[in-house]
């Protein structure tokens, strides 16, 4: 049964420039979280493009963003949100009463090279896998969202001690 509307969580991740960090964790949660919830980015005082590193970063696990554009943030968008993740963004962001908010301690990675903006994306991944996790609870990942890179080595049953002697 596919959730309705009023079902269906919204999420809002704020930043400054809404060309980094907030646009890596909305690819990641439109990819990983599929329908479940609505994606929303913006930022308080957004850049004219997205970072180059952020968007090399997240085409390395095969998500685009790159048809995503930095959006001023809009009181109403905060208003229409049940989450609202902020990433630096400080006092810009509106606060009202009746909204689940997170503050996620990230690193900028504006002027930051690819390999750091690399360690920033996977600990915005796992953020939002905990996230997705935490408003949908009851759903299963979807496929190719495991949050393991290898399938993890299982040990082979031991024969019990009556099988031993058939």
């Amino acid at each position: 049964m596919s959730p309705t509307p009023i079902d269906k969580p919204s999420v809002l991740f704020v930043c400054v420039h809404n060309a980094g960090r907030s646009q890596m964790a909305a690819g990641f949660l439109r990819e990983l979280g599929g329908e479940q919830i609505e994606v929303r980015s913006a930022g308080s005082a957004p850049a004219e493009t997205l970072n180059p590193n952020a968007v090399d970063a997240m085409k390395e696990l095969d998500i685009d963003i790159t048809r995503n554009s930095p959006t001023l943030l809009h009181a109403d968008t905060v208003r229409t949100s049940d989450v609202v993740i902020t990433m630096g963004c400080g006092d810009t962001c509106p606060i009202f009463p009746g909204k689940r908010y997170e503050d996620w301690d990230l690193d900028d990675p504006a002027g930051q090279n690819l390999e750091s903006v690399r360690a920033i994306r996977d600990d915005i991944r796992a953020r939002v896998e905990a996230l997705i996790a935490d408003l949908v609870p009851d759903t299963e990942a979807l496929p190719g969202t495991s949050t393991t890179e290898s399938p993890q080595p299982t040990e082979s049953p031991q024969p019990t001690e009556e099988a031993r002697h058939d």
